[in-house]
């Protein structure tokens, strides 16, 4: 699990894959999936837009295929398994034959998916804030110097009395209603999802919780969650990791959906619109980052570096082509899928740029570029930005482009 983190001891919880297929006029259907695994890399990231488009008759690229991103769940990087095979090392970040079968699970549920079309009518779109979930990794220390190390279970009191500082607080939601009451709700919120992990036990975390328990009061919903952009922001100032407050995390979840869903006000729905943005990341540049220096710690005696350098080699062959930035965009409201552990900045420029629309920016789609931090992340130097991180300075402003051009209202 966590490609790499820990090898799976037990089952607590079912991790699922949850999607819709949306058509309209004479265009090809659309796909939105989530999915309760870490992260999606690379080639196995192809496979699964690949297999869910042959299976409804669309094109890849109109399939955003987004990971929760808990971290008691696989990382599916292909490419990077092979790289660990073929060099006979230890590490291990993914079980392939697993993969495809999961693969071929999703894609067969689509298909049937779209043998009984239900005719969309009314769309709602709502913000509400979430408190006591969400704080930036990032704090003050006593001398007033920047601390990046607020992770998802924290105990040191001072950096959880610090502020929250930079998040996005309201959870949104887009919801689809058909004719006779079905439904679609997509909701999304940007934090971590994990409460504890690194144990050994399968779970999809509070957010599973959350999830399941909206839609036990609302069985016709059709829950999707997103995460949210956010690569730098976790539950820490309000979780010391104790088990006992992973539901309680979950529940504050439910609430906010259930908030949402109760302000929600359904109109006619219009004619949606889909767009995508072609864009690349700089590889990066730094001296352990060079194709011979992953090579070599392939041969490290710690399994997990083997590991991040058969991710950091895979990486680096997907960046040799443009990433994109796919959209569906609903004009009061949009979803649009970012790549990756994009820092919660992205998210907020994206609400910048049309403050008036609900805008549900989803991070943990192409996931091998790691982190995608700020340039102000760089300069004080993030310290989560050692390892999972295998873009260059200077990505953000690609991607904040790639955004804003994503979100203007007439197409590229």
């Amino acid at each position: 699990m966590g490609g790499g983190i820990s090898p799976v001891k037990r089952y607590e919880d079912p991790l699922e894959a949850r999607g819709v297929v949306l058509s309209w006029d004479n265009e090809k259907p659309v796909v939105l999936v989530s999915v309760d695994w870490c992260e999606i890399r690379h080639t196995a990231h192809d496979a699964w837009r690949s297999a869910i488009a042959k299976a409804v008759q669309t094109d890849p690229l109109r399939v955003l295929v987004s990971s929760v991103h808990q971290h008691d769940a696989p990382v599916a990087d292909l490419r990077a398994e092979e790289i660990l095979r073929k060099a006979n090392a230890t590490g291990s970040v993914c079980h392939p034959d697993f993969h495809a079968q999961t693969v071929e699970k999703v894609a067969r549920e689509a298909a049937k998916a779209t043998q009984e079309w239900i005719e969309v009518t009314r769309i709602s779109a709502c913000k509400t804030e979430i408190e006591a979930i969400a704080s930036n990794r990032r704090y003050l220390d006593r001398e007033g110097k920047p601390r990046f190390d607020r992770g998802s279970a924290t105990r040191d009191d001072f950096a959880r009395q610090a502020p929250p500082g930079a998040i996005d607080p309201l959870l949104k939601m887009i919801r689809l209603e058909g004719a006779k009451g079905e439904a679609v709700t997509l909701f999304h919120y940007a934090t971590h999802p994990m409460s504890y992990y690194g144990q050994g036990a399968v779970s999809a975390d509070f957010i599973g919780l959350g999830r399941r328990a909206f839609e036990r009061r609302h069985p016709g919903s059709f829950p999707i969650y997103f995460s949210g952009c956010s690569g730098n922001v976790t539950a820490g100032k309000f979780n010391t990791g104790d088990p006992a407050n992973r539901p309680v995390l979950g529940q504050k979840l439910a609430a906010g959906m259930e908030a949402a869903l109760g302000a929600a006000k359904p109109i006619p729905l219009g004619t949606p619109q889909f767009r995508s943005i072609p864009f690349s990341l700089p590889f990066r540049k730094d001296p352990a980052f060079t194709v011979a220096a992953m090579q070599d710690r392939l041969k490290a005696n710690r399994t997990f570096h083997q590991c991040l350098a058969a991710m950091g080699l895979s990486c680096r062959e997907r960046l040799e082509r443009p990433l994109d930035l796919p959209i569906l965009d609903f004009g009061m409201a949009a979803f649009l899928l970012a790549p990756a552990e994009s820092y919660v900045e992205f998210q907020l420029h994206a609400n910048l740029v049309r403050p008036d629309a609900t805008i549900l920016t989803a991070g943990y789609g192409e996931s091998a570029p790691g982190y995608i931090p700020t340039e102000k992340a760089w300069q004080e130097n993030d310290s989560n930005l050692g390892d999972w991180c295998w873009v260059n300075r200077g990505s953000e402003a690609p991607l904040k482009e790639a955004i804003s051009r994503a979100l203007s209202s007439t197409k590229p």
